[in-house]
């Protein structure tokens, strides 16, 4: 996608394959930063702040950190530990354990001396994958969009545009494809609290690629409904079950209920590498992740100096899940690189 008239993905390797530069997500949007990452401690620290985040950017993120630490130890006790380190960054995202098992299978069964070329190879499949899958999406999606007319007011929550991805996003994939085929499209963008993932991510996407967006509170959603100015609501995922309920950003749920309330439908955009075998509706076996209290009660903006500042909200207990479950039953449709799919239908496609 284009930034400033340039295009960029979110990750890159560089000519040597000695490192990888990201958008550093934790800068915008006040600032576009690109960051390099030389090891696999980089990469994992990356994880953990969130200078890369959402669920395809995650793992593919993660293939790249085992290929950095191939450059220096190939052997399988540096598999062994890249596999256990990586896993433990995010617990999640099911796509940041699927990358990992996946390339640490293929690396195990590969001799240590074409460890190197192997693991870069996975990984910059992985993300030429993550392109081409996000396109599918794009096209699908498109298709469900233009059955709501020429003029399409779509709400949708948290980031799940392409800096969630390699490139194309997930539930933005549509919206982009939408409106270079000509629809009138305008987006109600969730502030998405903590951490303003809406606010300052997908905000700062549509601004970039001049598609017509409105920042609103999280709690304003279900009041647009009531007045009839949502015609469907569009997320991402970062894992979903067997039988089509999504995990994704907390307040997801909230949203699905409202949706559901005013019949407005409620549709999800992932690819099949987010459905997780183990997950079963409203049992999972896998951690929402609490992330620190700070990111409720700290906030980021400019002074009126235009200095980038952080201040404190206040000195409470916070709690601050990062994740919650939307039942299959609130979900409209599951839009992934194979078609638009019913939820109870989506493990079927990885069976």
């Amino acid at each position: 996608m284009l930034v400033d008239g340039i295009n960029y993905r979110t990750i890159k390797p560089n000519k040597e394959l000695s490192c990888v530069e990201i958008i550093d997500q934790t800068a915008l949007p006040f600032e576009f930063v690109i960051k390099r990452l030389e090891t696999l401690a980089d990469v994992i620290e990356s994880i953990i702040s969130m200078r890369v985040r959402g669920a395809p950017l995650i793992g593919v993120s993660a293939a790249y950190g085992i290929a950095l630490a191939m450059n220096t130890d190939t052997s399988n006790h540096s598999l062994e530990a890249c596999k256990k380190l990586l896993i433990n960054s995010r617990p999640t995202a099911v796509n940041l354990s699927w990358a990992v098992n996946l390339s640490y299978k293929a690396l195990v069964e590969t001799g240590e001396s074409d460890r190197i070329e192997k693991a870069w190879e996975i990984a910059n499949n992985l993300a030429e994958e993550d392109v081409d899958k996000n396109k599918l999406i794009g096209t699908h999606g498109f298709g469900l969009l233009k059955r709501h007319g020429s003029t399409i007011n779509i709400l949708t929550h948290c980031n799940a545009g392409w800096l969630a991805t390699i490139d194309h996003g997930t539930a933005l994939s549509p919206i982009y494809k939408a409106v270079s085929e000509g629809l009138d499209i305008h987006v109600w963008v969730d502030e998405t609290r903590p951490r303003n993932q809406g606010l300052s991510l997908t905000a700062w996407e549509l601004n970039q690629a001049n598609v017509r967006h409105t920042v609103i509170s999280d709690n304003a959603g279900g009041f647009l409904m009531q007045e009839g100015r949502v015609d469907c609501v569009l997320v991402g995922a970062d894992r979903v079950s067997m039988d089509g309920s999504v995990c994704n950003k907390i307040g997801t749920y909230l949203k699905a209920i409202a949706a559901k309330q005013h019949n407005i439908p409620f549709y999800v955009a992932a690819p099949l590498s987010t459905v997780d075998f183990d997950f079963k509706g409203s049992e999972y076996t896998f951690d929402i992740e609490c992330r620190g209290p700070e990111e409720i009660m700290k906030i980021k903006g400019r002074d009126s100096n235009g200095k980038i500042t952080e201040v404190t909200l206040g000195n409470f207990p916070a709690y601050n899940p990062a994740f919650d479950i939307t039942p299959s039953e609130f979900v409209t449709k599951i839009i992934c690189e194979e078609g638009v799919i019913e939820p109870n239908n989506i493990g079927s496609f990885i069976l």
